[in-house]
Order: structure tokens, then sequence, then C-alpha cells
């Protein structure tokens, strides 16, 4: 196990729903489920903490779900809005580090060894921001792991008990507690053991996950093969897997909720110039450019807004983010209309491209040379050996 690493894993409670309520907040407390029709085989996608006081869940048949509460309400999903509020809330963890691995739309991994304050306290102030910034409820884990992380999250979240409310939940195990944490809890809390699974290890006597360190070692690898071995080292709390860096970002927004709604055009503007600026200094620092540019925009009622367009250039000038941002702003907002949040973003990103002379300006002079051979045999490879002349055969030529 790396010594003194810190894994946060955060879970968007109830996600779907917590969109839904931002949408409609009339839904809030109320028993609701995110999914398909009942009479055409729908099924829950997603469901309020409300309905999940009748026994509904996820993956239910929206028929059963209907028939355990019949006054449940049925929500169709907004998936481009689910899709909009986990980008905004991935955004802001990268802000926070790089070392993020999302492992689906609502939870993520952040590697927080080198942040400053403890724990606590960073979790605390994620939270805190994500619930008053997106108004999106989560709960957060953090162990010396993923593994551990993770089943914390979970464990904070019953330990919160059940309510119409989600849990938003903290839960931290200090270090080198991790097996004394794991042992008491039922065998299916270990992440990677599913129904079947606990059901087999239930037969063998095992139902606790402290159960699980004490069996023996042969007869687990002959019942579940491989997976023997790994469900020990589990129980025990050991796992030394890194955060995987999966996926470069594929946007870069920035956005601000205002403490009092704003329909002053001329600060709505300076808003979109301040963070079209910091967007391009982001984007610069990467060495990346993009070529569309979104702009979004809440208004007091909390609907949400977004439009883009597509450049024939890539960009990462922060004039060029500003005037095109302003362009779909104006195009959009009624004078006098008061706005809750406006973002700014610029996406389907690439490397920067470098020039010649951008070659010929870099500090390494060998890594120019490098760079200037490579492109140099490009040009060639494309246009033939006849493209590029030598300054001195030039000469020659017309003399």
């Amino acid at each position: 196990m790396v010594e003194n690493r810190r894994i946060l894993h955060i879970d968007l409670d109830a996600f779907y729903c917590a969109v839904e309520e931002l949408r409609d907040p009339n839904l809030k407390g109320k028993a609701f489920a995110v999914g398909g029709q009942p009479d055409q085989r729908g099924v829950v996608a997603s469901c309020s903490y409300a309905a999940r006081k009748f026994g509904i869940h996820s993956a239910m048949p929206m028929a059963q779900a209907v028939k355990i509460c019949p006054q449940l309400i049925i929500v169709r999903g907004n998936f481009r809005d689910y899709g909009e509020a986990s980008r905004d809330v991935m955004d802001y963890l990268r802000t926070l580090t790089d070392q993020i691995e999302q492992i689906s739309i609502d939870e993520a991994f952040l590697d927080i060894t080198t942040l400053p304050g403890s724990s606590k306290e960073i979790a605390i102030k994620i939270q805190e921001f994500i619930n008053s910034e997106f108004n999106l409820p989560c709960s957060i884990g953090v162990a010396a792991n993923k593994l551990v992380a993770k089943t914390a999250t979970d464990y904070g979240k019953v330990e919160q008990g059940f309510s119409d409310s989600p849990p938003n939940a903290v839960y931290i195990v200090p270090s080198e507690q991790e097996a004394a944490f794991l042992a008491p809890l039922p065998v299916d809390a270990l992440w990677g053991v599913g129904p079947k699974t606990a059901e087999k290890l239930n037969e063998m006597g095992i139902y606790k996950i402290g159960d699980l360190t004490q069996a023996e070692e042969g007869q687990l690898v002959k019942r579940f093969g491989k997976w023997g071995y790994s469900l020990i080292k589990r129980a025990r709390g050991i796992d030394d897997r890194p955060i995987m860096l999966k996926h470069k970002a594929k946007s870069v927004s920035q956005e601000t909720t205002f403490a009092e709604d704003v329909k002053e055009e001329d600060r709505l503007i300076e808003t979109i110039n301040k963070l079209a600026e910091q967007i391009s200094k982001r984007l610069i620092r990467k060495h990346t450019q993009g070529t569309t540019i979104r702009i979004k925009l809440r208004r007091a009622d909390f609907s949400t807004i977004t439009r883009q367009l597509t450049l024939l250039q890539p960009t990462n000038s922060g004039e060029i983010i500003s005037g095109n941002a302003v362009a779909l702003f104006k195009k959009e907002w009624k004078t006098g209309e008061p706005i809750r949040l406006i973002g700014v973003g610029v996406s389907s990103l690439a490397p920067e491209q470098l020039s010649l002379w951008d070659l010929a300006n870099q500090e390494n002079p060998d890594e120019t040379d490098e760079q200037l051979d490579l492109v140099i045999r490009e040009l060639r490879k494309k246009f033939g050996d006849k493209i590029l002349k030598w300054g001195e055969d030039l000469s020659k030529s017309k003399t």
C-alpha cells in the first residue's frame, strides 16, 4: 500500500432525481422515479429517497414500483441535463487536482494526497461547494485507497439513516484502520461482491467481511478460482490500484453563480469576459485549443439553457472565446432578464499546433532541431523532396 495516500470518493446522491428537482422544485420530498412508463416495460433509472422508503430501487420494473407505491410520480429522463450537470461537477473537481478518475456519470475518485488540509476539511469544502454552486447533494468517503474510500461513502450514507432527503454524508477512514473498518460490515458491502457471490460466501459460513479474512485461502480459491485470492486481499483493506487517468478532458469551462440574480447587461458581459480569460489561460497552459464555444445561462427559476457554435479554426485566444460567447449570450438573453448563473466553455479540444516560427523560438535548441527536422520530413513526405531547398542552394540557382 502506498504510504500516506489519501483517496477521496464522491457520489452525487440520487443524481438524476436531484437534477429533476432543480428543473421542478415541486418534486422535492415526494416519491418519484426517473424512468420508463409501466405499460411499456419501463424500468426505474433512479428514484428519490422518499420513494426508496417504499422499497423502490434502481433497475426495478416500473410496473412493480407503481404497485408498491401507487402515488409514485414518474418522470421521463432528461439525460442531456444530467450530462451537463455531471460535466459541471467534474470540471470543478479538476480545478482541485488533475489526479481524478471518473467512474460513472455521478461518481469519481480523486487523489488528494498533496492537497493542503485534513481529509475531513477537504471533503467538507468540496461538499459545501457542490451543494451551494450546483444545488446538488453528494456523499463523500476518504481512505487510503479506492476500495475503502468507496465503501466509506456507502457506509456514510447508511449511517446517516433513511429519510425523504439525500444523505449528503461524509465519512473518513483513518490510515491503517482499513481492515478494522471493514471487518463488521456484511460481505456484500465489499466492492465487487454481488448478491450471487455473497450468497455463496454465506453458504460457507462467511457473513461479515471480517469472517472473510479468517477463511482458508484454499477453500476460497477452490470455490471462486483466482477471485478467491482477491477476496481475501480486499477484505483486509488492501488495494494498491492507482488513479486511472483514462480520459483527457474533452472540454474546459468556467462559470459563476451570483449571490443575487443579475439583470444588468454590462455586468453579465463583464463576467463572460472574465470567464473567457480564465479559460484561455487554462488552455494556453495545457497547450490546447478548441473549436466549439459554449455558453450556459441559468435563469431565476433555475431553468437552464446552453448554446454553442463551432469555429472554422481552433483557438485558445481569450478575445475570440469572449467575442463568440458574448454573441451567443446576446442572441439568447432578453433585456432585463435576471440571471442566476452564467458559464462559458470550450470543447472539441486538440493539442496546439506549433508553427515553424514557434519551433524556432523554443527555449531548448536541441528539441527545436528535432521538431523542425520532423516538420521538414513531413512536408517532403506530402509534397515531394523538392518542396524545400536550403538558402545556399537558392542563391546558387540565381547566379
